[in-house]
């Protein structure tokens, strides 16, 4: 988008949008008349001779609320299709415009053709939903023809697409629709009421968060019903609400049921939207985490044939390895300089590197930073509770994961092992912390069937040609290796150093050999990110050395792991000064220590702990669930759940620290 412009006094938007690979700029203007709004495109210069037949203006529609529903198309009735099945044909490559930045989103096999949908209808007229009121709309157009596409032939996460084809040699007002939504008079969206869906301890505070349309007049009571165990259904509670105020887009009610302690099964009744049930018990939080140690950690283990009962997860991915990834401008935004920071010339393999490691969250990469926070948290787990679950059969030398077997080792160390099998060989064979272990072409970054077929577990030899195997079965043309990112980050290396600390301790007499390489690389590590950060300004290397912990961290969980003083005294000199630099990301850190340290550390650390406090206290004055609401990537949902581990952390380390003092 080049400009957007509001005209209130006309009712319009306009917005301009340029293509800089054919030197093609457009305006979009929407304008309201009355119950429509007209969506113009006007064009200066005519579309582009290569455009010619495929710049058109697009609208979407989520196929899950439009499935199966009605739509008329100049008099042609029919219904969405649950599943894609409209017709398809082939093109030449040469004939598509080039994708961004020059990225392929298909794998055309060799054939030089890319798949090309046809519509499912074509006219001028579409009326879509004339039985479902809240979706129904209507859009015609006199100077264009409208044609509808169903998305997904080309991709999973495709929608319905109403298109019309920008005409050629014309330059003003090109296509015009007018857009009729069907208004439904008086519509009022329904309450959406929050609520721990885990379900709460009797003595626990109890508060539901209900969310209301802005138009929507709160109720004054909302109520808690109980579900009896004869199956019938009463009112355990009926308590007042109170109104917390706008956030954004909506309005927001409290209703607190604090009040109810006996165990049963109930749920929340306002107005006349009920919630799910849940229960009230001292052991809601019993098996809370047994799904995710059961089956979301060892599903997301790379480089390992998970199975369960008689399903395969996935098989064993990326048998051939990681290839040093050349300098590039990423899909993903990974970064590679000029400088790879390794002895590997791009494209050679960097041995070693398949093993262990866990997929990020909806990928099948593996992102270093996630892994090292993974096996810190996993970490740290053990080092408080040492949890002996054993669910789950792991053999690293058979690269074989079995769900729900038991085989005599607790699971959580099985999965620390893994996690560190992975970031170790980065240390010894890269030499420091590769950024990320990732796909090397976009077609098989959105992949999403079975991760061992991203790619085709041969070497890539560029000798040959794409997809033709070697003569031995060992090799082929076919460039889709994963690539390691290796330029490097001194920040990153202090914090695998940190995790490493860490991980020799948890793993001694588990796996002694990989605890000692842990441990030794922790040292290494360290000692090279800290050259390297003095190197850097004085601002810079302050915050990188306190970035979730520095330098005090590392030295802290050395002295754990080998009780040598002189990391104890490193700790003490720059603690103090991480945490007047940043509190929160060195809080976690001091409490950590507390089992270690004398009664005037605790003395010293209990005004920042109290500063803390009233710092997560503000968050019930700017939202109304009380935490950190970020609005940057992801929705902000890292930072949020970082928040809520921090603050676990620290209630335990608090709490066992207590006892252990008390013993």
């Amino acid at each position: 988008m080049t400009f957007r412009k509001v005209d209130r006094e006309q009712g319009s938007i306009e917005v301009g949008l340029r293509y800089d690979d054919y030197d093609f700029d457009s305006r979009i203007v929407v304008t309201g008349k009355g119950k429509v709004v007209e969506i113009a495109v006007w064009l200066d210069e005519p579309v582009p001779e290569e455009l010619v037949g495929s710049a058109g203006l697009n609208l979407e529609f989520l196929p899950s609320r439009y499935w199966l529903k009605t739509f008329e198309m100049d008099g042609r009735l029919n219904r969405f299709p649950r599943y894609a099945s409209s017709r398809t044909v082939a093109r030449s490559n040469s004939e598509k415009p080039r994708q961004f930045k020059g990225f392929k989103t298909y794998d055309d096999r060799g054939t030089g053709c890319f798949v090309d949908p046809l519509p499912i209808e074509t006219g001028h007229s579409i009326t879509m939903a004339m039985d479902d009121p809240e979706r129904m709309i209507r859009i015609h157009s006199n100077d264009a023809e409208l044609k509808l596409y169903d998305g997904r032939m080309l991709a999973q996460n495709g929608w319905f697409v109403l298109r019309s084809v920008l005409p050629q040699g014309k330059t003003g007002k090109v296509v015009s629709w007018i857009v009729e939504p069907h208004a439904v008079e008086g519509w009022i969206r329904k309450p959406n009421i929050g609520f721990c869906q885990v379900g709460y301890m009797p003595e626990q505070p109890k508060v539901s968060v209900i969310e209301l349309d802005k138009r929507d007049v709160p109720e004054a009571t909302a109520e808690l019903m109980r579900i009896n165990k004869d199956g019938t259904i009463s009112k355990a509670y009926e308590g007042r609400v109170d109104v917390w105020g706008p956030y954004y887009k909506y309005n927001y009610v409290k209703f607190d049921f604090s009040e109810v302690k006996e165990p049963g099964i109930y749920y929340i009744q306002y107005d006349t939207v009920k919630t799910n049930n849940f229960l009230i018990d001292t052991k809601v939080y019993d098996k809370i985490t047994d799904a995710t140690t059961d089956i979301w950690v060892p599903i997301h283990m790379n480089h390992m044939f998970v199975n369960e009962g008689y399903r395969v997860w996935h098989g064993e991915p990326f048998k051939e390895g990681y290839l040093q990834a050349p300098p590039s401008d990423h899909f993903d935004l990974h970064y590679q300089g000029s400088a790879a920071d390794t002895k590997y010339k791009p494209l050679e393999l960097i041995p070693g590197l398949n093993v262990g490691g866990f997929f990020d969250a909806g990928d099948f990469d593996i992102e270093t930073g996630a892994n090292i926070n993974v096996v810190e948290n996993l970490i740290r787990v053990w080092e408080l509770f040492k949890p002996l679950r054993d669910e789950t059969f792991v053999s690293e030398t058979q690269r074989y994961v079995d769900l729900h077997r038991p085989d005599g080792t607790p699971d959580i160390l099985q999965y620390i092992e893994h996690g560190v099998l992975n970031l170790v060989a980065q240390a010894e064979q890269i030499g420091h912390m590769a950024s990320t272990l990732s796909n090397s072409v976009l077609d098989n970054y959105h992949h999403l069937g079975d991760a061992a077929s991203i790619t085709d577990g041969l070497h890539y030899d560029p000798s040959l040609k794409p997809y033709e195997v070697s003569a031995d079965g060992k090799r082929s043309g076919t460039p889709d290796d994963m690539w390691a990112f290796t330029t490097r980050n001194p920040r990153l290396d202090m914090r695998a150093a940190t995790m490493f600390a860490a991980a020799a301790h948890a793993l001694e007499g588990h796996n002694d050999s990989l605890a000692a390489r842990a441990l030794k690389q922790s040292k290494r590590l360290m000692k090279e990110a800290e050259k390297l950060l003095s190197q850097r300004t004085e601002s810079k290397r302050n915050n990188a050395r306190t970035g979730l912990g520095g330098i005090a961290a590392t030295n802290l969980q050395l002295y754990i792991a080998t009780q040598e003083k002189e990391y104890l005294d490193v700790f003490e000199k720059e603690i103090w000064k991480e945490l007047d630099r940043n509190l929160r990301f060195s809080l976690q850190t001091v409490l950590d220590a507390i089992p270690y340290m004398n009664e005037d550390y605790r003395k010293q650390l209990r005004p920042y702990v109290e500063q803390y406090a009233t710092y997560i206290q503000d968050f019930d004055r700017q939202n109304p669930y009380g935490v950190p609401i970020g609005t940057g990537n992801w929705a902000g949902i890292g930072p949020l759940l970082s928040f809520g581990i921090w603050d676990y952390r620290m209630l335990c380390t608090s709490l066992l620290s207590r006892h252990r003092g008390e013993r």
